[in-house]
């Protein structure tokens, strides 16, 4: 009787849930578009009036995750990082009849594997990545109606199907078995949803799937139809407003990417990060615009972080070199050698660049800028009546081939682009330099976009028999991308 009596007086620990009410739904909305402040509150409310419900903890990941994504601050890292751990094992309290037991260790993994990698961290990256696969994984197994389960297991396989050469390891160590094909399929089916889950995590798997269709499946013109059909919000959404600044730059449209960061809603309620003056100040520089400088430096001296630092660096040297400033165009230079890391092959190549002391010819490096920032006819003006006789040195002449069978390839005049191209990749296919590998690249975009696929292929291949050059593996990695989608794997 005694015991009966403790035991009803006795308060029993209240089971934890995962309870995706309202209030965590309308955080979840807050995060995803970089309002983490007013996220925060919500979970604070959350955490105060159910302190048994998980999904807050769950939730402060994202926060975590953005905050050292954008701004890799190694003292926000260092103050975080123990969070990771807390929160897996909060997660690991749940209860097991429910979905999002592994769903949410998975997601947590997948977050800190990019943190990771920001952070240099890539082998520690890898068995997150790892991690966060067999979780989802065995998820699919237990719960596959569980709809987000397509979300994080699509991007994964994706990414796994296209690891270059020079990451053999990574994918050894993953045992995940990549598919392009398949990846896009689970990603393409998730967006597709009307479910609960499918509609609240849609933002997030617009992200990936954006991403993943602009540098996997090489469908530049798909995302921006994507994103104008789906009528995404780049005013107020500032995660969406990074998405398509970030892809408007890398494919060459600089003034639309301009035209987003101004557009954007600027109230003190987002995530500051310096990375929007990084940002602006490539999409200026791309149409030689002085007011650049003004936009990387203040990046320069606002960053805590590392990626890009000497990539920017760099652009600040060939802006002053540009405007006949030598002794800031040195002294930027100077700074590359000194400043940032070389995680990211932008950075590796600016590192490259700096350790010499040759600096790219004037022409070319004004044609180079105003090509990939989409102002095609003003640098083929730049180049009108020269050829390979008319620079000295041979990496300048290599340079000029691939420069002028780009522009003609983004002007669409494909056979003439094709012969520049072959001309490159006859001069270059034997130098440390990527314009060869890079023409032979772009020479299968063309058979690919024609149809010939098989002609292609080849043409892929030749692009990852290069050896040792510049951008090596993501040169590869796109070289594979596409023989993966010409053999529709």
């Amino acid at each position: 009787m005694a015991v009966l009596l403790v035991l009803l007086y006795t308060p029993l620990q209240a089971q934890k849930v995962f309870d995706f009410n309202d209030r965590c739904k309308q955080a979840y909305h807050e995060i995803i578009q970089l309002k983490l402040n007013s996220g925060q509150q919500l979970l604070n409310t959350e955490k105060a009036q159910h302190p048994n419900n998980l999904i807050p903890y769950f939730l402060e990941n994202y926060i975590d995750f953005f905050t050292l994504f954008f701004n890799e601050d190694p003292a926000e890292y260092k103050k975080r990082l123990p969070n990771r751990e807390t929160r897996l094992e909060l997660m690991g309290e749940g209860p097991e009849n429910s979905p999002f037991l592994l769903f949410t260790r998975s997601a947590i993994h997948f977050q800190w594997a990019a943190v990771r990698i920001k952070f240099g961290n890539n082998w520690d990256a890898g068995w997150e990545f790892r991690r966060s696969y067999l979780q989802v994984k065995n998820n699919l197994q237990s719960f596959p109606d569980f709809a987000p389960n397509g979300l994080y297991a699509g991007a994964m396989q994706v990414a796994a199907g296209t690891i270059p050469d020079g990451y053999k390891w990574l994918s050894s160590l993953l045992g995940i078995n990549g598919s392009i094909k398949k990846g896009m399929s689970r990603l393409n089916t998730f967006l597709q949803g009307k479910d609960e889950w499918s509609t609240l995590f849609h933002d997030e798997a617009v992200f990936y799937y954006c991403y993943l269709k602009f540098y996997i499946e090489n469908d530049k013109p798909g995302v921006f139809h994507f994103i104008d059909e789906q009528r995404l919000d780049v005013v107020n959404h500032h995660l969406f407003a990074y998405l398509a600044t970030n892809l408007n730059l890398n494919s060459q449209h600089a003034e639309k990417a301009e035209q987003i960061i101004l557009g954007r809603n600027i109230s003190a309620a987002y995530l500051v990060t310096p990375v929007w003056d990084m940002e602006m100040g490539y999409a200026r520089l791309h149409r030689l615009d002085p007011s650049a400088a003004q936009y990387l430096e203040r990046f320069i001296a606002d960053f805590k972080g590392t990626f890009y630092v000497k990539d920017v660096l760099q652009k600040l040297s060939w802006h002053y070199y540009l405007q006949g400033d030598d002794a800031k165009a040195r002294a930027y230079r100077q700074k590359v050698l000194t400043s940032g890391s070389t995680y990211s092959e932008a950075d590796k190549q600016a590192q490259k660049e700096a350790a010499t002391s040759q600096w790219p010819n004037k022409l070319l490096l004004q044609a180079r800028l105003l090509n990939d920032g989409g102002y095609y006819r003003q640098a083929l003006a730049l180049l009108h009546g020269k050829n390979t006789g008319s620079f000295s040195l041979a990496e300048e002449k290599l340079e000029f081939a691939y420069r002028a069978g780009r522009l003609y390839d983004d002007l669409e005049n494909d056979s003439v682009a094709m012969l520049f191209y072959k001309q490159a990749i006859d001069l270059g296919e034997n130098r440390k330099e990527h314009f060869a590998a890079r023409a032979a690249l772009q020479t299968g975009f063309i058979f690919e976009k024609r149809g010939d696929k098989q002609t292609a292929i080849q043409w892929f291949q030749r692009c990852m028999a290069m050896k040792d050059h510049d951008f090596k593996n993501s040169l590869d990695q796109r070289a594979k991308s596409g023989i993966a989608r010409c053999n529709n794997e």
